[in-house]
């Protein structure tokens, strides 16, 4: 079959194609036709050797993706040989088959097309673990999510809406804030107001939080916190450490989010900081998950947003794509 494997680190070009025998299920797997691959943000950060969660190479990169069971293995049970599922995991979706244990895998959405069935999991599960396990929000509540026009901000966006939050968004163009307004948020254009200022002149601050930049963004998204207000920490997307570059290491940890408890007990706010790839270790929580928010999603009608489709031929473009800071949505593969 035909793979991506990650060798070593460096610039989108390095992806390139390998033929690399099928793999075969172990107990408690099942083997997927790879249809479509959902690619995110995560991987960029693992092409370039800086993302901790990453297993050590070579590996075949991708952590989701959606397809048709072809094979199961011992002692698995949940899904039968030609069912469409889709799969959330630490690697492997980026090939034309791949073998997932079965508690990662989830029926697919049959309103969904491939292409938003492969953009759903990561993005829907980091933003409904964020908002409603973490922060528990509440109708009515006024929240802001950073890099809302993104794949995670697009979903919280959704999100709260259906949650009847007033939603704030922040994005820097006119076609993401479009898309923001469009998904029932309200867009802030961070590039020509400064968002705290525009947020607390529109009722005041915020109950809630979605953070994904660091730095500046983390800074005035906690002054912006009401009290009893949540802010939860899901990326950094502001960190540009090059590892031959020891002043990148300081300017890094200073742009990181840290919080001085003391003032955060003088001004009762909350602090939360998630990454979904550790609890899926937890079968029983994976699925308590799964099922709260399929649930919301069907009886809401949401779906992700996909801003653009590749080629497998062309995944090292995507890469290229998604770094530029360009996309929306979530960027998928489809294999031919």
């Amino acid at each position: 079959m035909k793979a991506y494997q990650l060798r070593k680190t460096g610039k989108p070009r390095i992806l390139k194609i390998e033929d690399i025998p099928e793999p075969s299920p172990t107990s408690g797997e099942i083997k997927i036709k790879v249809e479509t691959i959902g690619i995110n943000y995560a991987e960029i950060l693992s092409r370039k050797g800086q993302y901790s969660w990453a297993p050590k190479k070579p590996y075949i990169m991708g952590m989701e993706c959606y397809g048709e069971v072809v094979e199961l293995g011992e002692n698995a049970t949940k899904f039968k040989v030609g069912d469409k599922v889709i799969v959330g995991q630490q690697y492997g979706s980026y090939a034309e088959y791949t073998c997932a244990p079965e508690h990662l895998c989830f029926p697919a959405f049959k309103q969904f097309t491939p292409e938003e069935n492969a953009a759903f999991l990561v993005n829907f599960m980091t933003a409904w673990v964020a908002l409603k396990k973490l922060c528990r929000v509440e109708a009515g509540e006024r929240i802001l999510i950073q890099a809302a026009a993104g794949g995670v901000g697009t979903a919280a966006v959704q999100i709260g809406s259906a949650l009847k939050c007033k939603v704030y968004g922040t994005a820097s163009r006119d076609y993401k804030l479009e898309l923001i307004e469009r998904l029932g948020g309200i867009p802030v254009n961070y590039k020509v107001n400064d968002f705290y200022q525009e947020i607390m002149n529109d009722g005041g601050g915020v109950d809630c939080v979605l953070e994904t930049v660091g730095g500046d963004v983390f800074k005035k998204s906690l002054k912006l916190l009401n009290s009893f207000g949540r802010l939860v920490v899901i990326g950094f997307a502001s960190m540009n450490l090059k590892m031959w570059n020891p002043l990148s290491w300081i300017k890094t940890y200073m742009d990181a989010p840290k919080v001085n408890m003391m003032k955060m007990a003088t001004e009762s706010k909350g602090i939360f900081a998630s990454h979904i790839g550790y609890l899926t270790e937890n079968e029983n929580l994976t699925s308590e998950i799964w099922d709260e928010l399929f649930a919301f999603v069907n009886k809401n009608n949401l779906k992700p947003i996909v801003g653009k489709v590749f080629t497998f031929t062309n995944l090292a473009e995507a890469h290229a794509f998604m770094e530029s800071r360009d996309s929306v949505g979530k960027l998928v593969i489809k294999i031919d």
